[in-house]
């Protein structure tokens, strides 16, 4: 059993209520279990495939899910960037594995299956591009039609290609992705569409299973999970998930959550370094890593209170910064992720450096997205191809041999 609860106010709502802000304080919904009405132990989990539906006690889902066998992503040891940093305890959970390449479908699983479950018969998103291409495959999966809204020459091709190939209302506003999310919700308010941006409670239910994953295959709880943040929706969903573990009794401790942002789009780290109440917007949010350059995080509220709590930070990484650990991540642990996925990892060789993370913390960083998801981005740090005429002598002459 569960229902919708105020983060600031704590008033509760129906399950069924098609509601993604609290109606009497505005502040953000979260889905609130009674945990002592679940029914599940370690041994249960433990029999069942390694999967986001592993977890199914801990998801609002009641019948059959709209599924492309998503999670039971891999964990990676990075042994010769955890050498070169001095962390031998260092981990990249890569949500790049995912069926449509990210981490967002955890969430689109959750949320197109409770649109469904919820008598939803159309689906919305603002995007950067991830969410809209899982969108687009998991409302294609269940038959119903999407709506994305993109900032115009903002979103990476691979990711644009998706969304349309799956067969989205692909729409490109001359905006940022603020903009986007303000007008699909004005959309979805107005004609009766089902938002799934991370403001929909239902939809981070899926991602917070990424902790549960981590966890499990680890063996153990980390000290430290570090995220890339960018609406802020997936340390907020980690950092729950996490605390329902506790409260179960499945887990004895918490990570420190820890947040990182590109230097270029970074008010969460502002809000953390200046001890802020309340987040500050930036204005002109801009970054290599286009996943993460939002200016205005939904979830902000959420994320600071997991960070603060849990003893945790953030920080900002420079895009030259992420560039060249998205280049090691592939060169020296054979990981191929786009530019927003390499800021965990930017972000702890940051952080390592200023003295602020231990070398004997245990380390999980959350990986996003694939390689191919912005293969432009890859070329242009990329030499070219060596072309040759074709003869054997040329090619040893090209190989310098």
């Amino acid at each position: 059993m569960y229902r919708l609860v105020c983060v600031s106010c704590g008033a509760d709502y129906a399950p069924d209520a098609i509601l993604y802000r609290c109606s009497r304080c505005g502040h953000l919904l979260a889905v609130d279990y009674d945990l002592d009405t679940i029914a599940v132990s370690r041994a249960d989990w433990n029999a069942r495939p390694l999967s986001l539906w592993r977890y199914r006690e801990l998801l609002p889902v009641a019948g059959a899910p709209v599924t492309l066998q998503e999670g039971g992503t891999p964990l990676y040891h990075l042994t010769r960037i955890g050498e070169d940093l001095g962390l031998p305890r260092l981990y990249a959970k890569h949500e790049g594995m995912n069926p449509s390449g990210s981490f967002k479908d955890r969430g689109m699983t959750v949320g197109v299956s409770m649109a469904l479950q919820l008598g939803m018969t159309s689906v919305a998103c603002a995007s950067t591009g991830n969410t809209s291409a899982s969108l687009a495959a998991y409302a294609a999966k269940a038959g119903i039609p999407a709506v994305v809204l993109l900032p115009a020459g903002k979103v990476a091709l691979g990711k644009v290609a998706q969304a349309l190939m799956h067969g989205a209302k692909v729409i490109a506003i001359r905006g940022n992705f603020d903009r986007a999310l303000e007008m699909v919700q004005d959309l979805c308010e107005s004609h009766g569409l089902y938002l799934l941006n991370s403001i929909n409670p239902y939809r981070l239910e899926g991602q917070k299973t990424i902790g549960f994953e981590a966890i499990d295959q680890l063996g153990d709880v980390p000290d430290r999970m570090v995220l890339p943040v960018g609406n802020a929706g997936n340390i907020s969903a980690v950092h729950k998930g996490l605390i329902e573990l506790l409260r179960l009794g499945f887990i004895d401790r918490l990570p420190m959550m820890t947040g990182i942002q590109a230097a270029g789009s970074r008010p969460v780290v502002d809000a953390i370094e200046q001890g802020l109440a309340e987040l500050v917007p930036a204005r002109d949010p801009e970054t290599v890593a286009t996943a993460i350059r939002i200016g205005a995080p939904v979830n902000a509220e959420k994320a600071l209170t997991a960070i603060r709590s849990t003893g945790g930070t953030a920080a900002a990484v420079t895009d030259e910064e992420i560039l060249a650990m998205q280049r090691d991540l592939a060169r020296k642990e054979g990981i191929g992720v786009e530019p927003a996925s390499a800021a965990s990892v930017a972000g702890v060789k940051k952080l390592v450096e200023a003295g602020v993370i231990d070398r004997d913390e245990s380390i999980v960083c959350v990986v996003t997205g694939h390689l191919l998801k912005d293969p432009e981005t890859v070329i242009r740090q990329c030499e070219p191809p060596i072309e040759i005429d074709a003869d054997v002598q040329s090619l040893l002459s090209a190989l310098s041999l």
